[in-house]
């Protein structure tokens, strides 16, 4: 599988965190200065799979009163230094996700397939506090058919999902698509907010 081979090739495992690191600067730039309501009220929230910290570090520097963390496996972020509200965690999503305010997933679940995404909804909702103590998901994603404009974008969408097929064991999702991953989790509530493209900012509430 892609994530065992880039645990075994550091160059791999560069390049790719490297690449992700690009990809999350311009999202999360607009995410902060079109969606930043979706971090208030928040003291504590966890990166998922958030590789090298971008997403947490631009969160962090925008929220100072937040406590950021970026938690992926452990060849991922072994040796990186936080800051006074950013720190780093080693694990595994899959076996257990430590707890926090929210957690956010930012382009994890496309690349996965509906049993494994299941699977990390559950484990983020062990994490999380009820919805009437604050507790949410974040989560980056593609979600296709938001826009009628996105007839335009068709061949982009039959690419990402051409490339999360053969990579990976994922692919692109319409809002039924997630309705029912979130249902089939246990979650009781979600609201979808288009940001950027196929790109929307979920929250999805225990």
């Amino acid at each position: 599988m892609f994530w065992d081979l880039a645990g075994q090739e550091p160059k791999l495992n560069q390049l790719f965190n490297e690449a992700m690191a690009s990809d999350a600067r311009l999202v999360t730039s607009v995410i902060l200065k079109h969606c930043g309501g979706v971090f208030e009220g928040i003291e504590s929230i966890i990166d998922v799979g958030g590789g090298t910290g971008t997403v947490a570090e631009a969160i962090a520097k925008a929220f100072p009163n937040i406590r950021c963390i970026s938690f992926d496996l452990p060849h991922v972020v072994n040796g990186l230094v936080g800051s006074k509200n950013l720190s780093y965690i080693g694990g595994d999503m899959f076996e257990a996700i430590p707890k926090a305010d929210a957690l956010l997933l930012k382009s994890i679940l496309h690349d996965r397939s509906d049993e494994e995404c299941i699977k990390i909804l559950k484990q983020c909702k062990e994490a999380i506090p009820s919805k009437d103590n604050g507790g949410k998901l974040i989560i980056i994603d593609m979600v296709v058919n938001v826009n009628k404009e996105e007839n335009e974008l068709l061949e982009t969408q039959l690419l990402f999902d051409m490339l999360m097929m053969s990579l990976v064991t994922g692919r692109e999702r319409n809002e039924k698509d997630w309705a029912k991953l979130f249902d089939d989790a246990g979650y009781t509530d979600y609201k979808i907010t288009p940001i950027l493209g196929f790109r929307s900012v979920i929250e999805v509430y225990p």
